[in-house]
């Protein structure tokens, strides 16, 4: 987050000026050529070079009331155009912030091209411009990447926030660098003899250089410490450097001395230990998580002192481009992962000699669905894989070993298939649940209201899950339809898993299933409602042997209750209706309850 208060004074490091050209101070800012500086840690920050402002771009006070707390300036100038960046390593427990100005005056810097002041509450070990080397490229710590122009002079100033601090180091970055190694930047703002501070690895042959035409005699002297020391026996115009330290050297002329001084540092050369090769079960999406593998690489090295990358060529570790995200997404297969250990003194000290493999075995994905239907009609299925793998192993519960089985019974059956690399098991398991269905079958059709809107239940006494669709309607699951006006109407009825589809024509009427003629005005005649929506129907009344009642058609006024003029009995009487149907035929109406009762 940004910092919107001032953070408690914790601890004053004293810093030995003798190992570290940190100037405070803009007015005398580190020139930068072409190599970057080693620095100890900064302490105060001499002026206050904003002349007490509140803010300077993102920069905001500080501890000290001022912007700056602990500083440090350079200043460099670009000699060629392209992409320019830089990496500021620090400990990954202390707070940094930068602002970089397009200027050639520090009394007339502006606002800066690139500023930071976040916070470090994410313990990263690096701010800058570009992209930070550790692969993060969502960073709130880093800033757009810098287009330069040849002959621009820029000021960098670096601040640690928090009055505790280690040092940091600065490492150029950007295509500027690819395209034009060695005149990046204009070495002709160092006009001091012996050059710009010099980074170097241990082992790297660092040679001072004094060569003056009018020499008479040359002096060294180091200063690793405790003040100068003259170097016996070092007199001649070059000096071969062994040891992180100042130098100096005096040249005796016959007009004057020169005098020039150098910081050289050599940083510790990273060890990379071997690191083993990976072998695992692939799922969908998954993740790997390289973090993992800093230890073995690191193999006892301090992980605040060097910082592991991998890298997917060597080329790319050598160079430490392209670092691989830490949640890495493997490709499939076996992939070689290049690694790269680097010193956050100084990135220019690495070890890119190590790699490993990543075998990421695939687990077996399964295509077939868990749910299966045996039709009644048909008998058996085939369930299981379709499409097998020769790779793979296919085990069923039943002890079938085939990627598919063919079934005739309801129940539950499972398949795990396996994929076996180097001795490593990717399972996947799927349990197919099997039912039969029989076929459908409409056995009875209840109608209720008797009115103009009916209730229709179709019922079946076969077990399974029916669709119903009615006059050519869409199928439902319900088997009820509401508001059903009288008459012949078509119901279908299908397995919903194409085992089968029946279709039949049902009529609906109403008719009193009692009826009481007994002079009582009340029900004193039986008849059926909605006659008169089929094509000639005829009702025929029996008795329990069979015998004809009565015949009416939709112009009766209905049965009385009498034969020949004589009252019935109180029984129940059966009764038959048919019909002409669209095809011409006299057909007898289904799934109706034939008889009713008489009652006096």
């Amino acid at each position: 987050m940004l910092k919107t208060f001032l953070k408690t004074l914790l601890v004053l490091l004293i810093c030995h000026s003798a190992h570290a050209q940190v100037v405070p101070d803009c007015a005398d800012a580190v020139p930068i050529c072409s190599n970057t500086p080693i620095n100890g840690g900064t302490n105060g920050y001499g002026t206050d070079d904003f002349n007490g402002a509140a803010s300077s771009g993102c920069l905001e006070q500080t501890t000290t009331g001022a912007i700056e707390s602990n500083s440090a300036w350079y200043r460099f100038r670009t000699a060629e155009a392209g992409q320019l960046g830089f990496n500021i390593g620090h400990s990954s427990d202390e707070d940094w912030d930068f602002a970089l100005y397009r200027a050639s005056d520090c009394n007339n810097l502006g606002e800066p091209v690139r500023c930071n002041f976040f916070d470090n509450s994410e313990n990263t070990s690096f701010i800058g411009v570009g992209e930070d080397p550790t692969g993060d490229l969502d960073s709130v710590h880093y800033e757009d990447w810098l287009q330069v122009e040849a002959g621009e002079d820029y000021y960098l100033f670096i601040n640690n926030f928090s009055n505790v601090n280690s040092g940091f180091s600065i490492q150029f970055t950007g295509n500027i660098w690819v395209d034009h190694p060695n005149s990046a930047l204009d070495c002709t703002i160092i006009n001091n003899l012996l050059g710009p501070p010099i980074a170097a690895c241990e082992g790297d042959n660092v040679t001072l250089d004094a060569t003056t035409s009018s020499a008479i005699n040359y002096e060294w002297y180091s200063d690793t410490g405790s003040g100068y020391q003259l170097i016996a026996g070092a007199n001649a115009a070059t000096y071969h450097v062994q040891n992180t330290g100042q130098y100096r050297v005096v040249v005796t002329t016959s007009v004057e001395n020169i005098v020039s001084d150098v910081q050289v540092g050599f940083n510790e050369v990273p060890v990379t230990g071997m690191l083993t090769d990976e072998t695992f079960c692939q799922e969908t999406d998954m993740v790997f998580d390289l973090n993992g593998k800093n230890s073995e690489a690191l193999n006892g090295m301090d992980p605040e002192n060097f910082i592991v990358s991998y890298h997917s060529s060597q080329a790319d570790a050598d160079l430490g481009v392209r670092p691989l995200e830490k949640q890495y997404i493997p490709m499939g297969g076996m992939e070689t992962l290049f690694v790269r250990t680097t010193s956050l003194a100084n990135p220019e000290c690495y070890d890119a000699s190590q790699s490993f493999t990543l075998n990421a075995i695939e687990t077996p994905i399964l295509s077939f669905s868990d749910q299966a239907v045996i039709c009644e009609s048909v008998g058996s299925l085939e369930i299981g894989e379709m499409n097998s793998n020769p790779n793979y192993t296919y085990q069923w519960s039943t002890g079938e070993q085939t990627p598919s089985i063919s079934v005739s019974e309801s129940g539950q059956y499972t398949l795990t298939v396996t994929n076996q690399s180097n001795g490593t098991l990717c399972e996947t398991s799927r349990t197919v649940f099997v039912e039969v269905s029989t076929m459908p079958q409409i056995s009875s059709v209840d109608i209720e209201d008797l009115s103009v809107n009916n209730t229709v239940t179709i019922n079946t006494e076969n077990n399974g899950m029916y669709e119903y669709s009615l006059d050519g309607g869409d199928f439902q699951v319900s088997n009820v339809f509401e508001g059903v006006p009288p008459g012949v109407h078509t119901v279908r009825m299908q397995d919903p898993y194409g085992c089968g589809i029946v279709e039949e024509d049902i009529v609906v009427v109403g008719y009193l299933a009692i009826f009481s003629p007994n002079g009582d005005v009340m029900n004193e005649t039986w008849q059926i409602e909605g006659l008169s929506t089929l094509n000639s129907p005829i009702v025929t009344i029996y008795d329990r042997y069979g015998k004809l009642i009565k015949q009416m058609n939709e112009f009766d006024p209905g049965w009385d209750g009498s034969f020949q003029g004589k009252p019935l009995p109180s029984t129940d009487y059966w009764f038959k209706l048919s019909y002409v149907d669209d095809n011409g035929n006299r057909t007898f109406a289904k799934h109706i309850q034939s008889h009713f009762s008489l009652r006096r």
